[in-house]
């Protein structure tokens, strides 16, 4: 498996929607915010094996201080392997002095997070309006 990391912009729909839609996040119901928020990110990382969208990491930021990740999906098939890390690894190449990096974490992706140094913040409760309903 040879999986290639990149910053392009240059993804089409389908496939982010494909990687969406594997992952049943609720966000593929709305193709064209969930395209044009991706592509006016400040940092999104993907990941392909030739030309197969596999995974792909966004970010949102101040540009200073602060970092908000929103995003990191991996194609289910391809869980397990590596890939997440490694758009969390160049992600933390930009980001990694930050005063503080931020994230909502559930399921199976808390132990990802914890494995690369978040914790829980303090006593804070993590609050949000959503449209979803895959929570």
């Amino acid at each position: 498996m040879d999986i290639r990391i990149s910053d392009t912009r240059n993804i089409n729909l389908e496939d982010i929607l494909a990687l969406y839609k594997a992952n049943k996040w609720s966000s593929a119901d709305k193709p064209t915010q969930l395209y044009n928020g991706l592509l006016n990110s400040e940092t999104l990382i993907t990941a392909w094996e030739d030309k197969k969208l596999v995974g792909l990491g966004n970010a949102i930021s101040d540009g200073h201080l602060t970092v908000y990740y929103p995003h990191l999906l991996v194609l289910p098939e391809y869980h397990g392997k590596g890939i997440g890390k490694m758009i969390f690894d160049k992600m933390q190449e930009k980001y990694r002095e930050f005063h503080m990096q931020m994230l909502t974490a559930d399921g199976k992706s808390v132990d990802f997070y914890k494995k690369n140094g978040f914790e829980r913040a303090g006593n804070t409760e993590p609050m949000w309006i959503y449209q979803g309903n895959e929570h």
